[in-house]
């Protein structure tokens, strides 16, 4: 079986798409720093994929470690990078350092492994503030508007350099949401989550004393921001379909937008995860956050035409397996 590499493999992302690809057929091989998840969760993912996961714990910046441990390795799926859109507004240095750093690593340790493929986990945010909100592929790249998004603008750049010999696809994630349907992984947000659903769900259990939304002055249906949230179950599934296309693809590099193609309000999330889970949440409507922009979704219609890939599940699913994680990790 074909051996990858997946970069923050014990991350919210990493660790569905280590069970997609042994679902896939792939032997992944997970490294991870552990400091925005606990390893704990290498044993999750090998109880419901029923197989031993490959792990090392190991910083995806210490790229002589790296070479050493992992042996041959026919793809690299490159996840481990700092997320908080507002923690990088406060901390940009860290931010560059970590993110830019750690993808010259294992670009490094890809060349020597001679890998034939990399996927990168890349985000919505490079396309800025841009005046569509349905963005596609082809929609011009804008300006990021937090360190976290240039950092992602960045990497896409030095991919597409061509200083490698790997066929590269760029994943650019809308929002990724859920956790997986046997409540066994999901997101572990390390202090106050910065996503929203962690912060509802935690909410909704008490750990917060209520949930604070940012902004209902946008010019939108109920003046709340609009984002694609996507399961994540979905969107690791789209890394296995990425893995897959690229061991064909003729050109060296392509890039495919990763959403539903729906755009849903805040206060919609909201309201959803309250009627599926016959649930009332205790919130306030505060200022805007710097850095958001008012809408963005997707077109989905080039990654379900190249990939053969699309998405299964539903918001309201989501927002269930998301209650069932939290419920479960909180012994409610």
């Amino acid at each position: 079986m074909k051996r990858i590499l997946v970069t923050g493999g014990l991350g919210y992302i990493g660790s569905h798409t280590c069970v997609a690809l042994v679902e896939a057929g792939f032997t992944p091989v997970a490294i991870d720093n552990l400091r925005n998840t606990r390893i704990e969760t290498k044993s999750s993912i090998e109880e419901i994929t029923g197989q031993p996961l490959e792990f090392y714990k190991l910083d995806a910046k210490n790229t002589i470690a790296v070479k050493e441990a992992i042996g041959k390795i026919h793809g690299v799926i490159h996840f481990a990078a700092l997320k908080s859109v507002g923690e990088s507004i406060e901390k940009p240095m860290d931010y560059y350092t970590e993110n830019l750093e750690s993808l010259l690593s294992i670009i490094d340790v890809a060349n020597a492994k001679n890998s034939s493929n990399f996927i990168f986990s890349s985000s919505a945010t490079v396309y800025g503030n841009c005046e569509d909100e349905c963005v596609s592929e082809q929609t011009p790249l804008g300006t990021p508007l937090n360190p976290y998004g240039h950092t992602k603008s960045l990497g896409e750049k030095i991919l597409s350099s061509g200083t490698h010999q790997f066929k590269t696809i760029l994943l650019r994630y809308f929002n990724p949401v859920g956790a997986h349907p046997s409540a066994l992984i999901g997101e572990l947000p390390n202090g106050v989550p910065s996503n929203l659903v962690p912060f509802i769900t935690q909410a909704a259990a008490g750990i917060r004393e209520k949930l604070m939304i940012f902004g209902d002055d946008y010019d939108t249906r109920d003046g709340t921001c609009i984002r694609d949230f996507i399961h994540v179950v979905d969107l690791a599934e789209a890394h296995v379909a990425a893995l897959k296309y690229s061991d064909t693809m003729m050109e060296p590099l392509d890039v495919f937008n990763v959403g539903t193609g729906n755009g849903n309000t805040v206060m919609e999330l909201i309201n959803t995860f309250q009627s599926e889970n016959n649930l009332t949440l205790n919130y306030e409507i505060g200022p805007r956050r710097p850095g958001d922009i008012k809408a963005i979704f997707t077109d989905t219609s080039k990654i379900r035409s190249k990939l053969k890939w699309e998405n299964k599940y539903t918001l309201a699913d989501s927002l269930k397996h998301s209650w069932a994680w939290e419920k479960k990790l909180r012994g409610l």
